[in-house]
Order: C-alpha cells, then sequence, then structure tokens
C-alpha cells in the first residue's frame, strides 16, 4: 500500500515542501530510504521502528521502501521521523486520515515514542502560507515557533499516539496561539543601562552616534577601562525590531538550532560575541551543508569581536563582504547558499600588545616594531570599513566612586529613535534605512559641504592621506551627527566631530 505525508525541508532560510512517499510491498523484510537522504535521515528508519513498537503498533514486517521528492535535493535532518512513522502507520491502516486537508507533519522521534524539537520550525510555517495545507503538526517545543504566523493553525505535539489520535478524530487538540504584542512589550525590558556606566561620556556619545547610524565601531583602550562593558549595552540604545526584522531573525537562530524552549520569537537585537578561535566557518559560515556563522546570527543585530587583533587575519578578512554588501554568499560544489548578514560591528582592542601604550599609570613595555606589528594584523582595508575610531582611556576613581547615576539608555535611544526616523524619511525612496548605507549617488546628494566645511576636510584628507572610503565614511558619520543635532545641513562642527573619530588613521594615536 501507498501513502503518502507531506513535510518540509531548508535550503538555506527558505523551506520547501518534501512529499514523504511510503511504500510497502510483499517480499523480505527491508527498510530503504531513497531521495538523497543523508546520514541521519538514513539513520531514521531504527528511530521510527522502535517507536513505532513501544507505541503500541504493529511494524510491518516487510519491504519498506521510503522516497523524500524531489528526489533531486539532498535531505538532511531528523524532522522525517515523524512524517515517516505517519506514513508507515498510514499505509498499514492503523491511520485512517479521518480529518479533512493535508497537514505539514514535522520532528524527530525517540524511541519510546516522544517527539523531540527540530530545527527550521518558523521557516517551514512561513512557506506553508503558500501550500494547499489545513495545518501544523509541530513538536510541542516548537508550536510557539511555528504558531508566530498566524495565517495557518499550528499544533503542538508530544508523542506519536497523539498524532494518531488527532488525525483519526478521536482527540481534539487546541491551536497554539502567540501574542507578538506581548513579545515585543517583554524584550523592551533590558538587564544593562548605560545609566551604570561611570565616566567615559565622549566614548558613550560615540556609541550614540553609531547607534542612530548603524556605523561600524571599534573601542581602543587599556585592559580594564570598560570596552566590553559599553558594547554590552549598546543594544539597549537601538531601535526596536520591526515585526519583518524580528521574524527574519528568528528564522536564521531557527535554522541553527539556537532558539530556546517554547521562545516564540526573538523580539530584541541579537548581540553576537564570538572568542578569538572561532573558524573562519564559524564567523562566515560553512559545513558540508552550509550554515549560518556568526555574521548571520548578528543580522540585525550587533557582532561585537573582542580583542580584535588576536583573531586569525584570514579570518578577519572575510569580513569584508558581509560589512560591504549586507549578506554573505556560501559555495560548494553542489550548491551555493546566501544568507543576511547586515549587522552592527563592533570591535575592542588594546592600543598595544601589553596594553598600556599612552596610559599614564602604566608603563608600556612594547617597543615600537612590536606595537607596529600587533596593529598591522589588521589590515587597512577593514580599518576603513569601520566609521569610527574611539579611544576609551582608564575611568579615574573619582568618576568611579560617584554615586549619580549616569544618562539612562532609555534617554539615549529616544534621540537615537528620532535621527533614525530622519533618515527614513530621505533615505526611504531608495529602500535604504539609515546612513550607513548610503552609496556615493546618496553620498553626494545628501552630504554636501559648505566652503568652510570643503576646506577642512580638504586639508584632513591631505595631511592624513585618507582613502576615498575613509572620505565617505567621515561624510557619512557628519550626516548622522547633524541628524542627531535635528539640523538639515552637515555644518562644521558635524565635520569636526566626525573628523576626530577616525582615530587609527593618526599616527599619533
Amino acid at each position: 500500500m501507498l501513502a503518502k505525508v507531506l513535510s518540509g525541508a531548508l535550503i538555506g532560510i527558505d523551506a520547501y515542501p518534501v512529499e514523504v512517499e511510503v511504500d510497502i510491498a510483499q517480499g523480505l523484510p527491508q527498510f530503504s530510504t531513497v531521495g538523497l537522504p543523508d546520514g541521519a535521515v538514513k539513520e531514521a528508519k531504527d528511530r521510527v521502528k522502535s517507536a513505532i513498537k513501544n507505541s503500541g503498533y504493529e511494524f510491518p514486517p516487510r519491504r519498506i521502501t521510503i522516497n523524500l521528492a524531489p528526489a533531486d535535493v539532498r535531505k538532511d535532518g531528523t524532522a522525517f521521523d515523524l512524517p515517516m512513522a505517519v506514513g508507515l502507520l498510514t499505509a498499514t491502516g492503523v491511520l485512517r486520515q479521518k480529518r479533512p486537508g493535508r497537514y505539514v507533519v514535522m520532528g524527530e522521534l525517540s524511541l519510546d515514542g516522544k517527539i523531540k524539537p527540530v530545527r527550521g520550525a518558523l521557516p517551514v510555517a512561513m512557506a506553508a502560507r503558500n501550500w494547499d495545507v489545513a495545518g501544523l503538526l509541530l513538536p510541542e517545543e516548537n508550536a510557539a515557533e511555528g504558531a508566530i504566523v498566524e495565517a495557518l493553525p499550528v499544533f503542538g505535539l508530544r508523542d506519536l499516539g497523539e498524532v494518531v489520535a488527532f488525525l483519526n478524530g478521536e482527540k481534539e487538540l487546541e491551536r497554539c496561539k502567540v501574542d507578538a504584542r506581548t513579545l515585543f512589550q517583554q524584550a523592551a525590558v533590558h538587564g544593562e543601562d548605560f545609566a551604570e556606566v561611570r565616566g567615559q561620556e565622549h566614548v558613550k556619545r560615540a556609541l550614540e552616534v553609531a547607534a542612530a547610524g548603524a556605523h561600524n565601531l571599534l573601542l581602543v583602550g587599556p585592559p580594564g577601562s570598560g570596552k566590553t562593558m559599553l558594547a554590552r549595552r549598546l543594544p539597549t540604545i537601538l531601535p526596536a525590531q520591526c515585526f519583518e526584522e524580528a521574524l527574519e531573525t528568528t528564522k536564521l537562530h531557527s535554522i541553527v538550532g539556537l532558539l530556546c524552549r517554547q521562545q516564540a520569537m526573538i523580539a530584541t537585537r541579537p548581540f553576537r560575541s564570538p572568542h578569538h578561535t572561532i573558524s573562519d566557518a564559524g564567523l562566515i559560515g560553512g559545513g558540508s551543508v552550509p550554515r549560518p556563522g556568526e555574521v548571520s546570527l548578528a543580522h540585525n543585530g550587533v557582532l561585537f569581536l573582542d580583542e580584535l587583533p588576536e583573531f586569525k587575519k584570514n579570518v578577519l578578512e572575510m569580513l569584508r563582504q558581509p560589512l560591504e554588501d549586507g549578506q554573505v554568499t556560501i559555495s560548494r560544489a553542489a550548491s551555493s547558499l546566501t544568507y543576511p548578514a547586515s549587522f552592527m560591528l563592533v570591535a575592542a582592542m588594546n592600543p598595544c600588545p601589553c596594553g598600556y601604550l599612552g596610559d599614564p599609570q602604566h608603563a608600556c613595555s612594547c617597543t615600537p616594531p612590536l606595537t607596529q606589528r600587533y596593529r598591522t594584523r589588521i589590515s587597512g582595508p577593514l580599518l576603513d570599513r569601520i566609521d569610527l575610531h574611539v579611544e576609551v582611556p582608564r575611568v579615574p576613581h573619582r568618576d568611579l566612586a560617584d554615586p549619580v547615576d549616569g544618562e539612562p539608555s532609555s534617554a539615549i535611544r529616544e534621540r537615537v529613535d528620532r535621527a533614525r526616523i530622519i533618515q527614513r524619511q530621505r533615505l526611504a525612496r531608495y529602500g535604504i534605512h539609515c546612513n550607513a548605507g548610503m552609496q556615493s549617488r546618496h553620498i553626494r546628494k545628501f552630504c554636501v559641504l559648505d566652503s568652510a566645511g570643503q576646506r577642512l576636510l580638504e586639508a584632513v584628507t591631505d595631511r592624513l592621506g585618507l582613502s576615498a572610503r575613509s572620505y565617505t565614511r567621515i561624510l557619512k558619520v557628519a550626516r548622522t551627527i547633524a541628524d542627531l543635532a535635528g539640523v538639515e545641513n552637515i555644518g562644521q562642527e558635524h565635520l569636526a566631530e566626525a573628523i576626530q573619530y577616525r582615530g587609527l588613521d593618526r599616527k599619533s594615536f
């Protein structure tokens, strides 16, 4: 007997339908799976057999063939366990499918018939809106994730027996529902705040400018000056994600399997902080079946690289494409996948190997050639792509002992939101949402300088020998500073502030 069950699989961040065809024929007992299955899919036969038996059903001792269509696309993962079991029970007559319509079925089976969570439930739920189906049957832990897509009913299931009872019409299940508004309200509460930061007013100002224009930022200072603490508070002043951004962010985390149990959506902007020993595949993405890396997991959020010169140079150079294009393409012999990677890069480093160059409290033990070699671990093209270079000095004791809290994140975020609104209104027709995304034609139109500003920028460019990319970065940052001030034209004071954020272009830094 032949039975067909609909499931789903992933290509990149998108899902496509997979029809699980089960055929039970006369012959010696055999269980074969075709349709380009990987190792995890081939091993499903043992899990499915034990789950059916331990759930109280009879496993047919016949020749079983399972085809995963389309058969020319490689399948991976454990999400096909449950649809295989449903197909077998349908072919043997145990499951009579009395409910009208077809359901998309996904889930991993344990040997006792319990249903375990799988990766990629949200992308499948989003794609299933365009399929002719009645709903989705997902593991209980994935139900909230799939229910974000309100177009289709989603049912969370605990074990194989519950699936059989539901599809046979013997048991009614409550449709899983998620209140997205409540999720965003809960996400608005952060555990960290800029009010806890003592001193470092100029660094907080640089972080505000970076957040207002989505600019990349490099913090340079001695150990213990607060670089990491300041960077971790940057998401608290970034504008809140819209629903579409949250969906795209959640899709990427769902593909990798990073969503926590019962977590429906990542409503806050992600903050990713990989260790400096990370590989190129871990940062950019890769593998035999390409998976998203840290740059994609930081999409719509912040990628923080602490101790930047300690990262492998070839790993850092791979950041060029995502920093420029907002996406990363991973090519393999069988396929080429593109993942979104639009993030704010925030990096931190010491001024020298020992960390105390320029520190009045500690003597630097590094020779000039040693310091130069340390800094050249970061290439010039990568530094050009970082808009703001900010010095973070040691905090004096009088600031540390100050009992008065600093300005809270909520007040800074209000100014950032106002600046972002100005930018969206100016750039919406070009499909750009912030100043960091402006191209040359936008800069020529919206970053016009008066004669005094042109003379200032010309003198600085000639004196420091700035590259064309550094030149445009200064103009973008100056445009953001003017937006924070609420003025239409870039003034000399806005340009001067933007120039002083190019610290590593000055030899005396």
